[in-house]
């Protein structure tokens, strides 16, 4: 491992001892009914005496997280120590994924029961408001019904919420911020675990976990373009481990899609091509994705499927197809990137993993040297999206 497992202090993050590898349930082969077990005890990070801080954020740098054990989301400040750093806003059950407004002002939760509305200013939930499509059943995990992933359009006008309801496609929902109702829907794939907003906010896709595909919405018209996404075949239908589960934007609005550590392909969403696909060496089944600049920051989950890797994250050049790897000690889920009061760049990884092998915190990866910082977040921080404080 690149660096020590470290914990938060009181203005930063203190040294602390690695944990111990669990053992990985991972995404299991997707059928109508999760598998059977009992979930992994969430680990607890143990403090040494030794202690380094890191800096403050210049424009005081936050983390929202959806907390999948609890009716809440965080306000996560990476550079206060513990509870005084973490502020929780119920907003629901089983909130998923999380997205905030491009002031800082509004944060939004797809929950199972409805999209929430937080005003961050005064940490409070200002509305729940009930989706076109409303689960058949209020439930928690992974197969759960309701809102799954979420994006917020680049100019604030638009929520994108993807709902499943038990059926075997889900619907992409678009929340209009003005009169807070929703305005519409489109048709997409099956458990969209992740959406995706268009530079220009022209279009916004689902990424289609069961059904290997990405689906593409014109947000003007509702037209809905499915593309399917298998670089591995599709060989076992739900069971398949080699599905796209997240994906980013590119500048040049292409979609970025890891899968599997292995490969990440490239689609032109208007026209559906495939083409100059990036070599990765991560070999680790693919969850959380984010680009910063001209790197592409992927969370891998382990062993599972053609992947034969450990738990870590991938740091890949868009440019020069160079790629770095930090091991984690434990699958993590999703990724966000801040920077710190020195402009590091750091990705905040979440513990909190669909497969209930992750842990109760934030493990903060220095983008530089890959040096590992790590924050406790009680309640299992799963989506987490960065923003500025204004």
């Amino acid at each position: 491992m690149h660096g020590s497992t470290e914990r938060i202090s009181r203005r930063g993050l203190l040294a602390a001892s690695a944990l111990a590898v669990l053992p990985l349930l991972g995404c299991a082969p997707e059928s109508g009914t999760p598998r059977s077990g009992s979930a992994t005890a969430s680990p607890r990070p143990t403090p040494d005496r030794s202690a380094t801080e890191l800096p403050a954020p210049a424009r005081r740098a936050l983390l929202l997280a959806s907390l999948a054990h609890e009716d809440a989301v965080a306000v996560i400040d990476p550079a206060v120590e513990g509870e005084a750093g973490i502020t929780r806003i119920r907003v629901g059950a089983a909130p998923w994924g999380v997205g905030v407004s491009p002031d800082g002002g509004t944060g939004y939760a797809a929950t199972a029961e409805g999209l929430a509305v937080i005003d961050l200013r005064t940490a409070k939930r200002s509305a729940l408001v009930p989706y076109q499509h409303p689960a058949p059943r209020i439930g928690s995990g992974e197969y759960r019904p309701g809102g799954l992933g979420l994006a917020v359009s680049p100019d604030g006008t638009r929520v994108f919420v993807a709902v499943g309801t038990d059926e075997p496609r889900a619907h992409l929902e678009v929340f209009d911020t003005a009169s807070g109702r929703f305005a519409g829907s489109a048709r997409v794939g099956g458990r969209p675990f992740d959406v995706l907003v268009a530079p220009d906010g022209s279009w916004a896709a689902t990424v289609d976990h069961d059904t290997f595909s990405v689906t593409v919405v014109d947000v003007r018209t509702l037209a809905a373009q499915e593309h399917r996404i298998a670089p591995f075949g599709t060989e076992g239908g739900l069971a398949s481990w080699e599905k796209p589960h997240y994906g980013a934007v590119d500048a040049d609005g292409t979609i970025l899609l890891p899968v599997q550590g292995k490969t990440v392909v490239r689609l032109d969403p208007r026209s559906g091509r495939t083409g100059n696909a990036l070599r990765s060496r991560a070999n680790s089944h693919a969850h959380g994705t984010v680009r910063d600049d001209r790197l592409l920051v992927t969370v891998g989950t382990g062993a599972f499927g053609n992947a034969t890797g450990e738990p870590n994250l991938s740091v890949l050049n868009l440019d020069s197809g160079a790629e770095r790897v930090a091991p984690l000690p434990v699958p993590h889920e999703t990724v966000a990137v801040w920077r710190d009061a020195e402009d590091e760049a750091w990705a905040a990884v979440a513990g909190g993993n669909t497969r209930e092998a992750g842990w109760d915190g934030i493990t903060h990866v220095r983008l530089r040297d890959l040096r590992q910082l790590r924050q406790p977040v009680p309640g299992y921080p799963q989506a987490v999206v960065a923003f500025a404080a204004r």
